[in-house]
């Protein structure tokens, strides 16, 4: 094989988890560098862009598009961006080791939050959950690149960002708070890498496969089996994250109101991810259906 082709964002996180990538490959690789619908509309709410054509996420179908018409061989992306489910054409061929998949505070602490502050997210799942454990906070919006929303803890009491970014850029350093994932649920997928490429592409999935790690593909399986299973979208408060300790998995879940006052949350262990997955939702579908109204739950995918 040649040197390879990797599509990706433009964003400095963005071809950081490239070049993680290609070091852990011990490969040379050229950037095939994208805009999405999600970096071209950073005033929109997440939740309100409604993905270009039906490959993925707003941030990822455009990625996606240049391996599926071949102007890229592979592509990195932040899995808690990707669709619940793979696109056609494609492959989840790696799942590299995963990072810390907690959200971070910056800016202060949550406890140290003055009553009524304002806190910097575009993550309706972050407002739901933290508002259920501060219902006194208010919510503003944040979009943009990781150092832009970096920007703004001068308007905001804080800021919520993924810790793994933070770790990505190098600046772990500004990082007042990491939010136990047992209390604050991550984004499925958050923390983790995940690289696609064409299911006919026989040599590069087994060149990707050398990459794979057991454990955290199995986590992430669990957690997208969840949204799937539960039909989630971007526009829902709802949460998932899974460890795996030797052949169990155990999957911790939530869905919640979108303004926190109500909140479920489940888990669960297995030895199948998928099954475990479907197994959560489930459980949890009575109550997305309960706090969301019927239907809510309805979008493939999430943001």
């Amino acid at each position: 094989m040649g040197r390879l082709r990797v599509a990706t964002r433009a964003s400095t996180l963005a071809r950081l988890q490239v070049a993680a990538v290609a070091a852990a490959l011990d490969r040379e690789v050229t950037e095939v560098v994208l805009s999405t619908l999600g970096d071209e509309r950073t005033v929109d709410p997440i939740h309100t862009l409604d993905p270009r054509g039906a490959r993925g996420g707003v941030f990822v179908a455009e990625v996606q598009a240049a391996v599926l018409d071949g102007r890229a061989d592979i592509a990195v992306h932040s899995a808690k961006d990707l669709a619940s489910t793979t696109a056609e054409g494609l492959v989840l061929a790696a799942v590299p080791r995963r990072a810390d998949a907690a959200d971070a505070l910056v800016g202060a602490r949550l406890r140290d939050l003055a009553a009524g502050a304002r806190v910097g997210t575009g993550s309706v799942r972050r407002r739901a959950q933290l508002a259920w454990l501060r219902p006194d906070l208010t919510f503003g919006p944040l979009r943009g690149n990781i150092e832009t929303r970096l920007d703004r803890p001068g308007s905001y009491g804080a800021v919520v960002v993924a810790a793994a970014a933070l770790d990505r850029l190098g600046l772990s350093a500004r990082v007042a708070e990491r939010l136990d994932v047992a209390v604050v649920v991550p984004q499925a997928g958050q923390g983790a890498l995940a690289v696609e490429c064409r299911a006919d592409d026989g040599a590069t999935r087994r060149l990707l496969a050398s990459v794979d790690d057991p454990d955290a593909r199995r986590a992430v399986t669990a957690e997208r089996a969840f949204l799937a299973a539960l039909g989630a979208g971007c526009d829902s408060p709802v949460a998932a994250h899974a460890t795996v300790d030797g052949s169990t998995v155990r999957l911790r879940a939530s869905v919640a109101s979108p303004d926190g006052r109500v909140l479920g949350t489940t888990e669960a262990e297995g030895v199948d991810p998928e099954a475990l997955g479907a197994e959560v939702a489930g459980r949890l579908e009575a109550v997305g259906a309960w706090v969301l109204g019927p239907g809510a739950l309805a979008p493939a995918g999430h943001g």
